[in-house]
């Protein structure tokens, strides 16, 4: 079945393309919702309403840009509406866990296996983790983040800073990355 076709039959409520559509985008978006879920559960149901929410305004997609990212779209705000209404993202974090680290992109070698970055990034307080993902995953920028989650735009900016220093933290404490003072002693040191 192709793409429009699907589209079509999802606008007429034919559950057969509902189903195709479904599979065909159920794996990816569960990964979407499991970067805002506290657990797997979570991210099914966040997933299972993503759906309804998509079944429910296919009729309002204009075919401009991909099917799948407008999907993903729904996806997210339904993820960001289900932490709002159960409060989740304004749970705080003391300041000792978000140390003041200076976190440099760099610093994190394009070859770490991306499910080590996500399940160190599952491990953030679920603020952190919202704002983390709506910036630098999704690409909303700062004042956006503010309005979907009724903060201000400095507050989205700082939780951003924060979670990319616990990120650090968490990859340094795994030893999924070094400190590049770490890595300069080592290499001071000949390596022994």
């Amino acid at each position: 079945m192709t793409e429009e076709a699907l589209l079509q039959g999802c606008i007429q409520n034919k559950a057969v393309a509902q189903k195709a559509l479904y599979e065909k985008y159920c794996a990816k978006m569960l990964a979407v919702c499991y970067r805002y879920a506290h657990n797997r559960e979570d991210a099914e149901d966040m997933l299972q309403e993503g759906f309804i929410k998509v079944f429910s305004q296919i009729h309002t997609f204009e075919n401009r840009g991909a099917l799948e990212g407008w999907i993903r779209r729904i996806i997210v705000h339904t993820c960001i509406n289900i932490l709002k209404k159960n409060k989740k993202f304004t749970e705080s974090v003391d300041l000792i866990h978000a140390t003041a680290l200076q976190v440099r992109e760099e610093s994190i070698p394009s070859i770490i296996q991306a499910k080590q970055v996500v399940e160190c990034i599952r491990l953030l307080p679920i603020g952190y983790r919202t704002v983390l993902n709506l910036y630098a995953v999704e690409g909303y920028s700062h004042r956006e983040i503010g309005a979907m989650l009724d903060i201000e735009e400095s507050t989205s900016r700082s939780q951003y800073t924060r979670a990319k220093a616990m990120l650090e933290d968490i990859l340094v404490k795994k030893n999924i990355i070094y400190k590049a003072k770490d890595q300069a002693l080592a290499a001071g040191s000949g390596g022994r």
